[in-house]
């Protein structure tokens, strides 16, 4: 229960806010379509990305050493965070 809940809290803090769920609102302050579609359609949108995620990082895992792998993702954010914050000065 402790992986399903770290993994649950890490995965919603980081959407919360990010464009994906700016995109749901939307489409949901639109009024164009009904809020249980808009749920259920980004729901599965979600559900396939995180598929996506999963089956992307079974097979880089199967490819190249865990600490490697860390040391790349580690990297990149930290990279990303860099060129953020030169970017927004």
């Amino acid at each position: 229960m402790k992986a399903f809940w770290t993994i649950f809290l890490t995965v919603f803090l980081a959407e919360i806010g990010d464009k994906t769920q700016l995109a749901t609102m939307l489409f949901s302050a639109k009024g164009e379509y009904s809020r249980p579609m808009i749920f259920l359609s980004a729901s599965l949108a979600l559900s396939c990305a995180a598929l996506l995620g999963v089956v992307g990082g079974a097979v880089i895992e199967s490819i190249l050493p865990r600490r490697l792998i860390t040391a790349i993702a580690g990297t990149g954010f930290i990279a990303i965070g860099v060129f953020i914050l030169i970017k927004g000065t």
